[in-house]
C-alpha cells in the first residue's frame, strides 16, 4: 500500500505571500522595550507602508512594543513592510486578524493558581509563545482582576514571552511585593527570550508602570 503524501503549497499560496492563509496564524507578539524599531520612525498603526526590512511594530501597554509574526515549525518570520505590500491590506487589517487568532488560543487556554492565606497568584505558561501576550486581551485582564478580587492592588509580570503571572498585593504586605518582584525579575534574568523585568499593576482595566 502506498503512502499518503501531501502536494507541496505553492510558493504564491505560503502565508508570505497570501493573506487568506496568512490571516489565520499570524499573531502579535510582545517585544523588550528599546527593540530596534521602537522609536516612532516605523510604523505603528495606523500608518502608510513601511519599506522592506522594515517590523511592522505598534505601541503596546505600558510602552511594550507589540510587533506581529507568522509562526513556523520551531521559528516565526517577523511581518514587515514588504508583507504588507505582498497581502494588499492595511495594518489595521494585520492587527485585527493577530489579536482574532490570540483571542482564540486565550480562550482554549488554561489558567493556573496558588493560594496562601490572603497571597493569591494566578499564571498562564502554556508554552506556546502566547502566554505574556494574553494581557493584550480585555477580557483577559478582565479575569485577572475578577480572580484576585477583593485586592488593594493587582501586581502583574511578564518576564518572558511563556509567562504571564499576576498577584494579589494586601495593604501593608510589602514582603510580598519584594518577593514577587524578586520572582519576575529572576525569572526575566534566566529566560532564553526575556520581555521585561518591570512589575506592573493592574489598573481599572489598564496595565500601567508599578508606582512604589
Amino acid at each position: 500500500m502506498e503512502s499518503e503524501s501531501r502536494a507541496p503549497i505553492p510558493p504564491s499560496l505560503a502565508p508570505e505571500h497570501d493573506w487568506d492563509a496568512a490571516s489565520r496564524i499570524i499573531r502579535p507578539a510582545l517585544r523588550p522595550v528599546g527593540t530596534p524599531g521602537d522609536d516612532g520612525l516605523h510604523y505603528r498603526l495606523p500608518s502608510p507602508n513601511a519599506g522592506p526590512g522594515k517590523p511592522l511594530m505598534k505601541a503596546g501597554p505600558a510602552g511594550l512594543p507589540i510587533v506581529y509574526v507568522i509562526p513556523g515549525r520551531g521559528f516565526e518570520i517577523l511581518v514587515g513592510g514588504e508583507h504588507i505590500q505582498a497581502w494588499g491590506v492595511r495594518p489595521s487589517q494585520v492587527h485585527e486578524a493577530a489579536m482574532a487568532n490570540l483571542q482564540a488560543w486565550s480562550d482554549a487556554a488554561g489558567w493556573s493558581s496558588e493560594l496562601s492565606g490572603e497571597r493569591l497568584v494566578v499564571w498562564s505558561d502554556a508554552g506556546d509563545g502566547l502566554d505574556a501576550t494574553r494581557i493584550l486581551l480585555e477580557d483577559v485582564r478582565a479575569r485577572i482582576a475578577a480572580d484576585l478580587a477583593p485586592a488593594h492592588r493587582i501586581l502583574v509580570g511578564v518576564p518572558d514571552r511563556d509567562l504571564l503571572i499576576a498577584a494579589r498585593l494586601s495593604e501593608g504586605d510589602g514582603e510580598f511585593a519584594a518577593l514577587f518582584a524578586g520572582y519576575v525579575e529572576d525569572r526575566a534574568t534566566m529566560a532564553d527570550e526575556p520581555l521585561d523585568r518591570r512589575v506592573f499593576e493592574l489598573i481599572d482595566g489598564e496595565l500601567l508602570d508599578r508606582a512604589g
